[in-house]
């Protein structure tokens, strides 16, 4: 195990949402899944405790500890996409996975983790400052899911 891992706390369905995840994106995979010894508060022995897994080669475990605690935009998965069909590809699979669409590139995946879904020619252009990244910040802020070619379009000062 890695000396640090994001652990994210799951409804009892990690292994599902790990399983989703190493289809969905490169460098992932599940690895270890770890069944309680014995009966616990909300769960039985034998059941999935946790799941470790990897999301584009980030460490991560999935406690399945119940309805407690809920996911918030407070942490996310920010993924950097290199052209219009990688970033439609994984949009697309989170939402039509039972995820929700939001603005700015953002979406949530039907377990409730945030997910920015962030085409690189918007963090370059931000990344540049000045007028470049104001056009390309005032063309983002309408959008659900980034079009990149609106913010190639306003890189250049195309109107």
């Amino acid at each position: 195990m890695n000396k640090n891992t994001i652990c994210l706390w799951y409804n009892y369905d990690a292994e599902e949402a790990a399983l989703f995840y190493a289809k969905t994106f490169p460098d992932s995979s599940v690895g270890a899944v770890c069944k309680a010894p014995s009966n616990f508060p909300g769960g039985r022995a034998g059941d999935v405790l946790t799941v470790q897994f990897t999301v584009c080669g980030v460490p991560c475990i999935g406690l399945n500890g119940g309805d407690i605690f809920k996911h918030s935009e407070a942490f996310s998965f920010q993924i950097a996409t290199d052209n219009q069909e990688e970033t439609d590809r994984y949009w697309n699979a989170i939402i039509g996975n039972g995820g929700t669409e939001s603005a700015c590139g953002w979406c949530k995946d039907k377990w409730g983790l945030s997910w920015q879904i962030t085409p690189r020619v918007l963090t370059d252009a931000m990344a540049k400052g000045g007028d470049v990244a104001k056009r390309a910040f005032e063309a983002m802020m309408p959008m659900g899911k980034i079009d990149v070619a609106k913010i190639e379009a306003a890189v250049r000062g195309d109107p």
